[in-house]
């Protein structure tokens, strides 16, 4: 009889993510013998964790706050986008134990835009700036993505001026291409373009509204909020009452997810309704 396969989730606190549920529905979807668990991990027993892995039976595991910087000293390799984005979100177990790190963000995020807006993401936009709301860890991945899909300007809205600097000048490529506008002028930010992103945590359950007048995006602008609790934001539901095409949060989340789910248990899986609302119930 076969090992069951195991994998999970390592964070702290952990008991909030919805990996367990997400990845649960594709076990039972694709009758895989296995198990993904959610696993507290205090930061200064991270790195005993990620070692203790292989022997206690993980295929990989997914990171969750605080581990994702802390793993990049941790691990035997780390891919492109990790390196990147500065950040590791994924670790598959290889053979003698090594372990592979990688981020998946930037491949969620344009997934799930790719899902709604195919043709946009195909052209990068067709030459228009796309804003984007944020200079943190969220917004390296949004730009990892724009970059890689050629995106030619990218308008960085944050209310400090150096945070934004500082991600401008440390993400290989954002020099050629970046804007930086304060939240003040964040409203100028949004005159043509052709896509606004928000990566803060404004608006989210709990947090302060995001307060950005509109009146100067385009009408055929699309909107993407990451945020996902509520699956509709303020930013989502003004946009689309001015006629705006909008995408919320919780795709980039499903999406972000397949890479890690094919590397440990075998199958590319489908983010389709069945998952959205098998994920939803758990908010």
């Amino acid at each position: 009889m076969s090992a069951v396969l195991r994998a999970g989730v390592l964070g702290w606190p952990v008991s909030h993510s919805l990996s367990p549920r997400l990845h649960g529905h594709w076990l039972s979807q694709y009758n895989i013998d296995g198990s993904y668990e959610a696993v507290a991990v205090q930061p200064e027993d991270l790195a005993g964790a990620l070692s203790g892995l292989a022997d206690e039976g993980f295929r990989g595991v997914n990171l969750t706050v605080p581990h994702k910087q802390a793993a990049l000293a941790l691990v035997d390799k780390i891919d492109d986008a990790a390196q990147r984005i500065g950040a590791i979100n994924t670790i598959v177990v290889e053979a003698g134990a090594r372990l592979a790190g990688s981020n998946t963000d930037a491949f969620g995020f344009i997934e799930n835009l790719r899902d709604h807006v195919p043709d946009q993401v195909a052209n990068g936009w067709s030459g228009r700036p796309v804003a984007v709301l944020g200079a943190g860890g969220a917004a390296r991945a949004v730009c990892t993505a724009l970059l890689d899909c050629g995106v030619a300007e990218i308008r960085l809205v944050n209310r400090t001026a150096q945070r934004a600097a500082s991600l401008v000048d440390t993400l290989p490529g954002m020099d050629r291409c970046a804007k930086i506008y304060t939240w003040v002028d964040g409203p100028d930010a949004l005159a043509d373009a052709g896509l606004l992103v928000n990566t803060t945590v404004l608006g989210m359950t709990g947090q302060a509204p995001l307060d950005l007048d509109l009146t100067r995006l385009p009408d055929d602008a699309t909107v993407h909020d990451i945020v996902y609790a509520p699956l509709e934001t303020d930013l989502l539901a003004r946009a689309r009452q001015r006629g705006n095409p909008t995408v919320d949060g919780l795709g980039m989340l499903l999406h972000q997810a397949r890479p890690g789910f094919r590397a440990w248990f075998g199958v590319d899986p489908v983010v389709d309704d069945g998952l959205r609302r098998a994920v939803l119930a758990g908010l």
